[in-house]
């Protein structure tokens, strides 16, 4: 039979195991208190701003937040209008686009908004390759045009996850939070 190890072997072992687990998930979240929002109203999900060298990040980002953004149970969730514009890389009509979005959604009498900006969205260069996503989301009341609730992180993944998974697990925790606050 073999010797068990001692109480200050265990706790090392353990205190080891817990480091890995934190290092596993390797995601860091700053948000905003959840603003009181009425769950059932209308949504529109605003052009994401690209700040990453990743082609159309932003654009993946704002597909992902909408199915998310919706999965959340809250009240119908549009997209604002594309323009013939495409997203280019440092793309300075960010904020016009954005505008545009925006006041297309108030003529339609929409309620709130969900504006983001992609900071980061790659596979990490190196043996691994890990996967990295850095998010920065917002809710607007739309008919003032303020922020009412902001959240934004950062988290990477295992170097066998797919970059979407962990942009889309990023996303769903900071609507989480946004959300929490919901009626």
């Amino acid at each position: 039979m073999l010797p068990r190890p001692s109480l200050t072997r265990r706790l090392r072992m353990l205190a080891t195991a817990g480091a890995f687990l934190l290092l596993a998930a390797c995601s860091t979240i700053d948000r905003g208190t959840p603003p009181a929002l009425e769950r059932q109203s209308s949504w529109v999900v605003l052009p994401f701003a690209n700040h990453t060298e990743t082609p159309l990040a932003g654009n993946r980002a704002e597909a992902i937040a909408q199915a998310l953004l919706h999965a959340q149970d809250v009240g119908a969730v549009r997209r604002a209008p594309s323009t013939t514009q495409q997203e280019a890389l440092f793309n300075a009509g960010d904020s016009a686009r954005m505008n545009d979005a925006l006041n297309w959604a108030r003529e339609q009498k929409i309620r709130y908004a969900l504006a983001g900006t992609v900071e980061e969205w790659r596979y990490k260069v190196g043996v691994d390759g890990e996967p990295a996503a850095g998010v920065t989301l917002q809710i607007l009341d739309v008919a003032t045009g303020d922020i009412l609730w902001s959240g934004s992180g950062g988290q990477s993944g295992w170097s066998r996850e797919a970059l979407s998974a962990v942009a889309q697990k990023l996303i769903r925790k900071l609507l989480q939070s946004g959300l929490s606050g919901a009626r």
